[in-house]
């Protein structure tokens, strides 16, 4: 039922108005409880002491296998696969034929020819459709998310982030950390099991992302507790743990740009008919960005902060569309930066649940997620400037921020702007309440925002 209503709203335009009207609920890390100790110290911990999270239920896992695995992932990845040691990662970036965001994912290379996907349910579909339809020599496996996958995952994945990180790392590991650098792998003992290490951080900080499988699971997670119990380690909540990205800077939920009508997205929607990707619950839109155009809504790879990493020297998916966009100066358009709201705008809206007879949207802390993609109109000189992403907030920072996408002559640090709050009219959707949009005054400031992810982190990757 629910591929036909998808199929019916790509053919007659009305995605957007499908997705708002969606009764799907916000997103809310399965398995995963939604504090240990309490979200604000939770968050405190991976910027002052060290923390862990346990990343072993929320995204997918494709298992990639074969001699052409590394012509499948140049095909569709506008970076560069041609250096691709094992014992290596390398983030991928996929676009549609549009040029706009499919999705990214990061590429694990355990073997010389097996490579494990990890990230959204939507990128791995991308690959695993073109590993099927057109990847010669490659075998797939697949680990689901816990929110399809029954039982337990086949790999356990925990990260130790923070200043104390390493330290932690040295008690908990039966031998010496290894000299790793960054997105390099190697093996390390933890409580008599065998674990490789990614060289990885996530808001920042440096640390390790461990992972093996899961019958050591338990007996891992303990002993790093264990071993960072002396130096104020927290284990992360669901609530903590989808705000670091806001610190770091990377937009983890843009809508995937699958929803035009055209030969290569209809047969790759087709294709997740077959599979079963849509019987679970249809995505919501919502936020006060409003628009009747789903491109309105698609990200480029520019946009997102990833022009780095496009390399013209391979033909790949969307390489075209890539192109015109250098060749217009459209990738220069827009710019990724951190808004930080006005306090007392915030305040306002809090203050109107017991004022006024029509209060502003609620807005949950840390973050307010009413919507599986959410995005909020911003506003400079009475027209639209932007979109805002992703938000919410950081004690680290004091504040409550959002990522956002900018046109460039707004996106100097210290501009001002407004972002508006609430949806634009009543939906379907059951997750907002009756409630009137509000204006929100907002700081532009630099992405990442944090001095550290900024000047040396990024840097350094």
């Amino acid at each position: 039922m629910v591929t036909h209503v998808i199929e019916t709203a790509v053919r007659d335009g009305g995605v957007p108005a499908l997705l708002r009207d969606s009764k799907a609920p916000p997103f809310a890390m399965p398995r995963i409880a939604p504090e240990y100790s309490n979200w604000i110290e939770e968050q405190r911990a991976w910027r002052d002491a060290a923390c862990l999270y346990d990343q072993s239920h929320h995204m997918t896992d494709l298992i990639l296998r074969g001699s052409g695995v590394i012509e499948l992932l140049s095909s569709v990845g506008v970076n560069d696969f041609t250096n691709f040691p094992v014992d290596t990662a390398k983030q991928i970036v996929m676009v549609g034929s549009s040029g706009h965001n499919i999705g990214d994912a990061i590429i694990f290379r355990l073997a010389e020819q097996e490579f494990r996907v990890v990230g959204g349910p939507d990128a791995c579909d991308w690959l695993h459709f073109h590993a099927k339809t057109r990847g010669n020599g490659v075998a797939v496996g697949r680990d689901d998310n816990s929110y399809v996958r029954q039982g337990d995952p086949e790999y356990y994945r925990y990260q130790i982030q923070g200043p104390k990180a390493m330290e932690i790392a040295r008690a908990a590991f039966e031998e010496a950390p290894p000299e790793l650098k960054f997105f390099h792998i190697g093996t390390v003992t933890i409580a008599g099991a065998r674990v490789r290490a990614l060289r990885h951080g996530m808001a920042g900080e440096a640390g390790y992302e461990l992972f093996g499988p899961w019958a050591d699971a338990e007996t891992v997670k303990q002993a790093l507790l264990a071993a960072g119990a002396a130096h104020g380690i927290r284990l992360v909540g669901g609530l903590a743990y989808l705000t670091n990205t806001l610190e770091s800077g990377w937009i983890p939920r843009p809508l995937p740009a699958i929803f035009d009508d055209e030969p290569l997205l209809n047969e790759f929607r087709a294709w997740q008919r077959a599979r079963g990707s849509w019987d679970h619950f249809l995505p919501s839109l919502g936020g006060s960005h409003h628009s009747d155009q789903v491109a309105d809504y698609y990200f480029t790879p520019f946009e997102l902060g990833y022009g780095h990493v496009i390399r013209f020297d391979h033909d790949f998916i969307g390489r075209a569309a890539l192109e015109q966009m250098v060749a217009d100066g459209a990738h220069e358009a827009k710019r990724k930066v951190t808004l930080i709201w006005n306090a007392d705008d915030l305040t306002s809206i809090v203050a109107s649940r017991f004022n006024d007879e029509t209060p502003a949207k609620w807005m949950s802390l840390p973050m307010p997620l009413y919507s599986t993609f959410q995005f909020d109109r911003i506003e400079a000189d009475g027209r639209q400037v932007g979109r805002s992403a992703w938000s919410g907030y950081s004690a680290n920072e004091g504040a409550f921020i959002s990522l956002a996408t900018i046109e460039a002559e707004h996106a100097e640090p210290g501009t001002q702007v407004t972002v508006y709050w609430g949806e634009q009219a009543a939906t379907g959707k059951t997750t907002a309440e009756a409630h009137r949009q509000v204006a929100v005054r907002a700081t532009v400031a630099p992405s990442p925002i944090g001095a550290y992810a900024r000047e040396v982190y990024r840097k350094d990757a």
